[in-house]
């Protein structure tokens, strides 16, 4: 989450208004987090988050994120459910921006994560998965190989200038990767970004997932991967064995992971370290001036795909029974 647009008060009162909700009391932007503007609203009747879309968000995807979150809550899945207009409106226009408002989540995301925390998440995605596995709209991957092709070309100019060298080593990672890309893997919906930030505990359970924006329709170990990446390596660049075990138990005790799957495992880490590696890049070389937001260090990415570079099977990631 990020706040890029402000919103003057008289305005963003009006669109509240709209919802039946009572009066807005006080709002607070959100500042974590890089793509979206993002405002936590209290009302006389609760509290609500109010995303402008922004940046990498297309228009056209929003019906499939709104109906997305709908159907998952539908399903039993704890995430944030769209609110309807008294007209009945769920997708409007702020600031000459697409918004949408949901229902508050209770929770706090981990700061310091821990092997519970990890396992915890491990049940929560495949339930996800199993949640989605039936939902009827599709929406392809914006941020799989094609897409990085294009943010390898849009940072080659500048990316020395965060690491020497660094332009053709992606340059070279990409070009392995589109080789080697795993096909025919077990497909379905997919969050494709749930790291920490999103993801709310009540003490040591999960209590929501958040932020559906960049969910699509993809291989779902590749969402296993873009976990393994985020949860499970510490702020010195170690890969924590007890946190991935525990991770891909409870996952594989709800969602049983094919043989296929596991043998791509390296594969798709390496993929979702260098999607997460060129996105962060990107953000760092293009921060829009006077936002409120702090890019995050894409070299954090760089660390991790030059681990899973030297991984040969998916047993390095703590995987029983898989070398």
């Amino acid at each position: 989450m990020a706040v890029y647009t402000d919103i003057p008060d008289e305005e963003l009162r009006a669109f509240v208004a709209e919802y039946g909700i009572g009066e807005v009391t006080s709002y607070m932007g959100i500042a974590e987090g890089v793509e979206n503007s993002n405002f936590l609203i209290y009302t006389t009747e609760g509290r609500y988050i109010l995303t402008l879309y922004e940046k990498r968000v297309n228009p056209d995807d929003l019906p499939f994120f709104i109906g997305l979150m709908d159907h998952l809550a539908a399903q039993g899945l704890s995430c944030p459910i769209p609110l309807t207009t008294q007209d009945g409106q769920r997708l409007r226009t702020l600031r000459d921006r697409p918004a949408a408002m949901v229902s508050f989540l209770p929770g706090v995301w981990p700061r310091r994560i821990a092997p519970v925390h990890t396992a915890e998440l491990g049940e929560a995605l495949a339930k996800l998965h199993l949640a989605g596995a039936d939902f009827p709209m599709q929406r392809v991957n914006a941020l799989s190989v094609d897409g990085w092709e294009k943010l390898v070309a849009a940072t080659a100019e500048r990316a020395d200038s965060v690491r020497p060298g660094l332009a053709a080593a992606l340059a070279e990672e990409f070009a392995f990767l589109k080789v080697h890309w795993p096909q025919d893997l077990p497909r379905g919906v997919i969050h494709a970004d749930l790291f920490p930030d999103n993801v709310f505990f009540i003490g040591d359970k999960v209590s929501g997932l958040i932020d559906f924006y960049f969910a699509c329709t993809d291989a779902l170990a590749y969402d296993v991967s873009i976990c393994l990446n985020a949860w499970c390596f510490e702020a010195d660049g170690s890969f924590n064995m007890t946190k991935a075990m525990g991770f891909l138990r409870r996952y594989r005790a709800v969602r049983p992971l094919s043989a296929a799957e596991i043998a791509a495992l390296p594969i798709l880490c390496r993929g979702s370290a260098l999607r997460f590696l060129l996105t962060r890049l990107y953000d760092w070389l293009n921060v829009p001036p006077g936002a409120l937001v702090k890019p995050k260090d894409p070299m954090e990415y760089w660390t991790k795909l030059r681990f899973h570079r030297l991984v040969t099977d998916a047993a390095a990631y703590g995987l029983e029974g898989a070398a």
